[in-house]
């Protein structure tokens, strides 16, 4: 084992143990906020949100609108990741300039964040997954895809049950169904959206969207791009 190697285990071990965790009392008392802030939110963006995000689901779990790339072959676990650090910069650049553009343009436009901002990064996830050498035209690979999506953008409770599914992911695969419409998109989009929803809502304050469209969606890449970084390596480093 290379010392890259060695760095990224402990890396991933350190992880590892941060999914395991059990909710704390912040992380409850955070769930219960989001839940508040919620009821409060215009029935429009709930809308926006939830449509987007299940149409988003719908289409990676058919395979369509998203092009699956060429796995990448044999390669070191350090040049491999060197690709795909580069990858999620790119995509974090593009986010941000898309934030800033919709978010200064106020409500109307501010609204179709959502959709943009979820294909984005659907797209990162189908490179970052050629990237580490899997096809993602395999439909259990475009499962895992959506299992790191909502390890990234869940509570602590939910990331627990993904983060067993995934840490032994050869055998849960084999038990997974052939029916894509038995997919749990309705868990999948709530978690998500209560996740972002503070964020993207300062994003359409006249005044200030542009500013927070920034900096929400380069966090938001970020985070996805980091928990896509240690799900690929449980695989690979296993």
């Amino acid at each position: 084992m290379t010392t890259y190697e060695q760095a990224a285990q402990l890396e991933l071990a350190r992880w590892s143990e941060k999914m395991r965790r059990k909710p704390s009392l912040t992380n409850r008392l955070a769930k219960s906020w989001q839940t508040r802030i919620n009821r409060l939110i215009p029935d429009k963006v709930h809308a926006v949100i939830t449509g987007a995000i299940k149409h988003m689901t719908r289409a990676v779990l058919l395979g369509s609108e998203y092009t699956a790339p060429t796995p990448v072959g044999q390669l070191p676990l350090d040049e491999r990741e060197a690709a795909v650090h580069n990858r999620i910069a790119w995509y974090k650049r593009v986010g941000a300039a898309e934030g800033g553009l919709t978010g200064a343009a106020g409500l109307l436009v501010g609204l179709t964040d959502f959709p943009l901002l979820l294909s984005l990064k659907m797209k990162m996830l189908y490179d970052i997954a050629a990237l580490y050498g899997y096809d993602v035209s395999d439909y259990r690979e475009r499962l895992y895809i959506l299992h790191i999506f909502q390890l990234a953008f869940s509570s602590q409770s939910r990331r627990q049950t993904l983060f067993t599914q995934m840490e032994n992911w050869d055998t849960y695969a084999q038990t997974l169904p052939n029916d894509i419409n038995q997919f749990d998109w309705l868990t999948f989009q709530q978690e998500y959206r209560d996740y972002i929803d503070l964020a993207k809502m300062l994003q359409l304050v006249p005044g200030i969207g542009a500013v927070v469209g920034v900096v929400a969606n380069w966090r938001l890449v970020d985070e996805l791009g980091k928990a896509a970084v240690m799900a690929y390596r449980l695989r690979q480093i296993e």
